[in-house]
């Protein structure tokens, strides 16, 4: 029996009002002996059912049936080529800069960086039908990159990690913010204009993997399935 059977049984017997809301459920070391799995197994099914919203999970507390499950929306990483040519537009960019430096100290810290070691720094400009589409900024650990690196002049960074780096979790966060001085004259606004801005970060099981921040230029609009 895998994880993902002892989900489906434990999905069966909330649904079945075996475990009804709010209901404490038996602790991993009882589900464990009761499978016949190891404890685990039985850890990643109800980490995945917690994440889920269906179970609320505290430590030393136990786990419990949810009393209000919450719909959880699942964000997909976009590649910004796909998204403009679904708009039926021409996708180009341009790569504005590319070195190697030391990340803010915000940054290195979101990211579990060392002080002092320098990583990868992208700026990207991305076009819609030759208009400024969005200004990418871009903080990335070389580690996760081949040797020879990546022509991030031919292939966008955002694409190619897309397709070539698989991520196990990250952080998202939405904001509008005025447009500083750099992103006012790359996407050709005033500065001070309201602006849509996108910050993420992922990571693999070991490590992180970069921080992007996405200003888009006016007008855009997100769309999320949930």
């Amino acid at each position: 029996m895998g994880w993902e059977d002892v989900r489906a049984e434990v999905l069966r017997r909330i649904r079945a009002r075996d475990w009804l809301p709010g209901a404490m459920i038996p602790n991993e070391e009882a589900l464990a002996q009761e499978f016949g799995v190891a404890r685990a197994t039985v850890n990643r099914a109800l980490r995945d059912l917690a994440e889920s919203g269906l179970l609320e999970r505290r430590r030393k507390a136990g786990t419990r049936v949810a009393a209000l499950p919450v719909r959880r929306a699942t964000l997909e990483i976009p590649v910004i080529r796909q998204e403009v040519e679904a708009r039926g537009q021409v996708h180009a960019f341009r790569l504005l800069d590319e070195r190697m430096a030391l990340p803010p100290v915000p940054v290195a810290g979101q990211l579990g960086w060392a002080s002092g070691a320098a990583k990868l720094y992208l700026e990207t400009l991305h076009l819609a039908d030759g208009k400024p589409y969005a200004h990418e900024t871009r903080w990335l650990d070389p580690v996760h990159l081949p040797d020879p690196r990546p022509d991030f002049a031919s292939i966008s960074v955002n694409e190619w990690l897309v397709t070539h780096v698989a991520f196990a979790t990250g952080d998202i966060a939405f904001a509008a913010e005025a447009a500083d001085p750099r992103s006012a004259e790359v996407l050709g606004v005033p500065q001070g204009a309201a602006l849509f801005v996108t910050e993420r970060t992922t990571f693999t099981a070991e490590s992180a993997i970069t921080f992007v921040r996405l200003i888009h230029a006016p007008g855009y609009r997100m769309v999320t399935m949930v």
